[in-house]
């Protein structure tokens, strides 16, 4: 099985990245401002929303302010957004996708674990990635084959013991199937999971190597694609329920430490067959 990249690095005009990077962490900033200071002081949800799908004001003045940047500093490449697209689908040789509060029911409830993700995206996976950490103060970058950086130190993996945590989310409709037999499997293990409800950060945890693996059973890419830059450029193994190696896939993902990303991959198959 794949667990580090085979993929070959695929180009970028460097000024591109630059430019986009620099753009990315200002939106970043921008929105950890916002969140910080709204965040559990009557935001309101739509009424007749799900917890797994609401939206709020900020959501919106969020999308706006990042609609207005980029296409302004980016005229040529759609912008995709959590709360105005329903399937992301381009020609465009890029794109952009950004989810502006991402864990909003603990945003509302002024839980302290929720995220603003940005990416710039090409046929390869992302190729710019920003992940706003508003409660600890972090913005998190990644940029191809430029590395990762949290608030600007370089994050790579391997210097650190491997985490006895693995993170996942539920689904907009509740649990996974399959999920209550993988947190039986990990338990049994001696792995804890943990459901914290913003699929960004579960993504980052495991970059900045806190957590071993995140399992997301679904997902759409603006919920993780700028986490998954952070994951790619920190050495961490992408794949899908296969076991392939894939920057982005389709039908769920698996963003691990390599040296357990194969117990993980297990337990995700092994609980979704006997669901």
């Amino acid at each position: 099985m794949t667990v580090l990249s085979s993929r070959p690095a695929q180009p970028v005009d460097p000024g591109l990245v630059s430019i986009a990077l620099e753009i990315a962490g200002r939106l970043a900033n921008d929105a950890s401002d916002v969140i910080m200071a709204t965040a559990g002081r009557g935001a309101r949800p739509d009424d007749e929303a799900s917890p797994f799908d609401w939206v709020t004001d900020t959501d919106r003045t969020l999308e706006r302010h990042t609609r207005r940047v980029l296409t302004a500093e980016f005229p040529h490449i759609p912008v995709f957004c959590e709360d105005s697209d329903t399937d992301v689908a381009s020609d465009a040789e890029f794109r952009w996708v950004v989810d502006p509060v991402d864990g909003t029911a603990n945003y509302v409830a002024g839980v302290p674990w929720c995220a603003y993700s940005l990416a710039l995206v090409d046929r390869w996976g992302p190729v710019v990635g920003v992940v706003a950490d508003p409660y600890r103060a972090q913005i998190y970058a990644a940029a191809r084959g430029r590395g990762m950086r949290a608030n600007g130190t370089p994050v790579r993996l391997g210097d650190q013991a491997v985490s006895s945590i693995v993170c996942t989310e539920m689904t907009r409709t509740g649990p996974w199937p399959g999920m209550g037999g993988f947190i039986s499997r990990a338990a049994l293990a001696g792995t804890g999971v943990r459901v914290l409800g913003s699929k960004a950060l579960a993504v980052a945890q495991v970059a900045l190597g806190h957590a071993a693996a995140a399992v997301l059973d679904s997902y759409h890419e603006w919920d993780v694609a700028g986490a998954v830059a952070l994951a790619v450029e920190s050495g961490a193994a992408v794949l899908d329920r296969r076991g392939e190696d894939d920057p982005l896939p389709v039908d769920g993902l698996l963003v691990a430490v390599p040296e357990v990303a194969e117990e993980v991959l297990a337990w995700w198959q092994a609980a979704s067959t006997s669901r």
